[in-house]
């Protein structure tokens, strides 16, 4: 054993790989986790993994029993509705809940049981829907049903305090309550005098999602029987009594909140979350004199006794649970808990609690020790107010941001990147909690607005937009996770983004290094025979293959016709190799004496023929891509239905139709484009990519040299196509271009933008075919091409057209393969 591990179980040891389990994590890990190898899996909270040995529990109980539908008195019926009754059990007595005082609904997931709640709840104008910052965008839904019946809504911060002694206290004296501006709608209906009882709703997470910050079950009591002395004066009214929804969705994956000692009203689970498998089913755990007040509006037919369709007449069913699950049950995903649930026990809550706790605090006490080179801390964490971690305060989550030396900040995007070529899995972004993702990354209102406004949505590349991250990294533990698990991911940090010592051999430079050997490359490159320009190509459609020419007519979007087709899905999404890999291998041509575009793909029989020329579109429409909007024009069904034939899923042919400049929707947020002076077409960065031979036969060296230094791996070797460039050169030295402030192809003049940015589309090989993934060579450029949260490889163009008295060149200027390239380079 190493002598980190030995120190680690000297702190731990106690707590980590359930040492009074039938067995201990090594073994688990061995027998039920065989698929994951060498994969770092580290998002527990997004989704946990469920065990071989649960699915084959699943598999032999559903292969020898027949379960027929629940809705008939049949045998199989009968047999399905033990098994039903059977897990309802199972889920109270997991959250300690008598069935006399609890109820159990199974839900579609735990969206659905939050919805169902904000459906049924009884919402009056007097109302209030009290909810903490730290909320699911699930829970934070709820509130549309409150304001829409005139209830009022709003938010609130809560801190936890403490006695002298450090102990807890279990009282209105133990939190303090700061509240957000009070919500309501003008519009919602104006009610009458009020009859009866106010009811009012509390939500809050048993463990906040992007945080790990776990609240105390204590405000359950709190609110519901001290609610005046916590919640005086505005907005609350002090009238009506006070119901509590507690979100333990993320919770109960390592505690269950005890009912018979805390007794909310509601309680939602999702069963994923705690045992990997099945997804699609959650709970909605109700109290009973809640459930006496929800009302219910639709019916279907598992929750009607008898219902009549030509009149009003519909006679519900009495059980609580029938009445509230429409429809057939997932009957098969519910027997399947049983066998999720048998794994959890033999371990228990408590020692799964135990064991992801210890591995959270020790990535977190690492982190927070990092240190670059100059004394810097290389780690923000997020949840904490000191430099010590209190254990009892946060679930089996970490969630923090990176900063370089200087004090700038890590891309998330870039961590994520680097993390999926290291082989570890993780989370990155708000994780739908947008209300934490403010208050611990200090965003307000007009930053968010201003973030929208930039084209920011969730799942996007953007990560920093005004020298401020808009999410975070986040990693997390599950019951199988391992102390090795751990420390290759705190090795992945050391390795990625804590600065050291300049390393002085050539296959360990910075690209801040290279480019400065690249300055004095620039020099003797001008100095040989030439650079000239090697191939050009073209790509039609974006992200489809392209096709070589010996010459090409430029136009004021680049080359004519490059990139200024797209295909769309259904519900808008632009199609990309990034998600579609089978894109790579449409083929492409463009005949310009014929007038026509030519397509081809191995999934069609037929060439498609399309006319340059053709006035046979569809309906014009606008659409935004990259912050720019673009008018457009598609094509018939048989245009469509050949290119869904061709990559297997539904999508439209769309053909960039404006002849004006580009309009971008804030001139001072224009994404991630770099040109916003040209005209583009459907191109992510700019008109012309530019790569080097030379610095792709340098790259191979690189990669031939990693794969002697693998013990298991394999040859790789890249062509420039790789890297889907318009334009390869050849004759400079390797990066010379990097230090490229413009130059000259011909008589024709580019700018330099910069390098391109690489993601993990260039690690998608097509020469056999088929689209084949892996992690080259985006892992070997990570190695040597970072430069301010970007992996780059080749640089952008833009075409800059003549303005001098006598120029013969015009809008059918050509580019030529073998002309010579002139550039100039930055000031040395």
């Amino acid at each position: 054993m190493d002598t980190q591990k030995e120190e680690f179980l000297k702190e731990f040891g106690q707590d980590y790989g359930y040492p009074n389990a039938p067995k201990n994590i090594d073994d688990i890990r061995a027998s039920e986790f065989k698929r994951l190898g060498d994969v770092v899996y580290l998002d527990h909270a997004g989704a946990t993994l469920y065990s071989e040995l649960q699915m084959e529990a699943i598999i032999k109980d559903l292969t020898t029993n027949v379960y027929g539908n629940p809705h008939s008195q049949s045998e199989s019926s009968l047999a399905t509705s033990e098994v039903v009754r059977a897990a309802r059990q199972l889920v109270l007595d997991y959250c300690n809940a008598s069935p006399k005082d609890y109820k159990c609904v199974f839900t579609s997931g735990a969206t659905a049981a939050l919805k169902l709640v904000g459906e049924a709840f009884p919402w009056r104008r007097e109302s209030s829907f009290m909810y903490t910052m730290e909320n699911h965008n699930s829970v934070l839904g709820i509130k549309e049903y409150a304001l829409n019946q005139g209830a009022m809504a709003f938010a609130i911060d809560i801190e936890e305090l403490e006695n002298y002694s450090g102990l807890p206290r279990r009282d209105a004296s133990s939190i303090k309550v700061s509240r957000y501006s009070v919500q309501r709608r003008n519009e919602a209906p104006v009610q009458e005098a009020p009859e009866g009882n106010i009811y009012n709703l509390f939500a809050f997470p048993s463990e906040c999602n992007f945080s790990g910050r776990k609240f105390s079950l204590d405000l359950v009591k709190i609110i519901k029987e001290d609610s005046e002395r916590v919640l005086e004066g505005p907005p609350h009214n002090n009238r009506g009594c006070w119901m509590v929804l507690i979100d333990a969705a993320k919770g109960c994956t390592t505690q269950p909140p005890d009912l018979a000692s805390f007794p909310a009203d509601f309680v939602v689970i999702s069963f994923y979350k705690i045992f990997g498998y099945p997804t699609g089913l959650g709970a909605l755990i109700v109290h009973t004199e809640a459930a006496k007040l929800l009302k219910k509006t639709y019916f279907s037919g598992g929750t009607v006794a008898a219902s009549i369709p030509d009149i009003d007449f519909i006679k519900r069913r009495e059980g609580f649970e029938e009445s509230f699950e429409d429809g057939t049950q997932s009957f098969l995903s519910i027997a399947s808990i049983h066998h999720g649930f048998r794994i959890i026990h033999s371990l228990t809550a408590s020692a799964i609690a135990r064991h992801t706790s210890s591995l959270a605090t020790f990535v977190r006490n690492m982190l927070l020790a990092l240190r670059h080179e100059n004394g810097a801390s290389v780690c923000i964490l997020y949840g904490m107010h000191g430099a010590k971690v209190p254990k009892h305060k946060f679930g089996p989550t970490v969630t923090f941001n990176l900063k370089h030396p200087d004090g700038s900040w890590v891309g998330y995007r870039e961590v994520e990147k680097l993390a999926s070529l290291s082989g570890i899995q993780l989370r990155t972004g708000c994780f739908c909690n947008p209300g934490a993702c403010m208050k611990y990354l200090g965003l307000s209102h007009m930053d968010i607005l201003l973030n929208v406004e930039a084209g920011h949505i969730c799942w996007d590349d953007y990560d920093i937009l005004r020298g401020k991250p808009i999410g975070a990294v986040r990693i997390s533990f599950g019951y199988m996770s391992t102390f090795e698990d751990a420390r290759k991911f705190i090795s992945f940090v050391v390795k990625y983004f804590v600065s050291k010592p300049n390393a002085t051999a050539t296959q360990h430079l910075s690209l801040e290094e290279s480019l400065s050997l690249s300055k004095t490359g620039v020099l003797n490159s001008l100095s040989t025979v030439g650079i000239y320009v090697r191939s050009i190509t073209v790509y039609p459609i974006k992200s489809c293959a392209g096709f070589s020419v010996d010459s090409w007519p430029l136009s004021n979007s680049g080359l004519l016709h490059d990139r200024e087709w797209i295909l769309k899905s259904p519900n808008g999404e632009i199609l990309t190799q990034k998600k579609v890999p089978e894109m790579c291998v449409i083929s492409t041509f463009i005949d310009l004496n014929q007038g026509v575009l030519l397509v081809e793909s191995p999934h069609c029989k037929e060439k498609l023929q399309i006319n340059l020329e053709s006035d046979s579109y569809g309906v014009k429409e606008e659409m935004v891509l990259h912050a720019q909007r673009y008018e457009v024009q598609g094509y018939d069904n048989e245009v469509d239905m050949w290119f869904t034939n061709a990559i297997c899923r539904p999508c439209t042919l769309l053909r960039f139709s404006s002849s004006e400049d580009p309009c971008y929707m804030n001139k001072c947020n224009t994404g991630t484009c770099r040109d916003v002076e040209s005209r583009l077409n459907f191109v992510n960065e700019a008109q012309f990519l530019l790569v080097s031979q030379e610095s792709v036969s340098e790259l191979n060296s690189r990669l031939m040299i990693n794969m002697q230094k693998s013990s298991n791996g394999q040859p790789i070797h890249v062509d420039p196509m790789r890297f889907r460039p318009n334009l390869v050169i050849s004759g400079a030295e390797p990066f010379a271009e990097d230090c490229w402030r413009e130059l000259r192809i011909g008589n024709k003049c580019f700018t330099s933008l910069g390098g391109c940015n690489r993601c993990q589309m260039i690690n998608i090989d097509h020469h056999t075919g088929k689209a084949q993934r892996s992690k080259e060579p985006l892992a070997t450029l990570a190695s040597f091409r970072r430069l301010k949260g970007k992996i780059t490889f080749g640089i952008l163009l833009r075409y800059e057209k003549s303005e001098m008295v006598g120029s013969i060149e015009d809008s059918t200027s050509l580019l030529q393969v073998g002309e010579r390239v002139y550039p100039v380079s930055n000031q040395l």
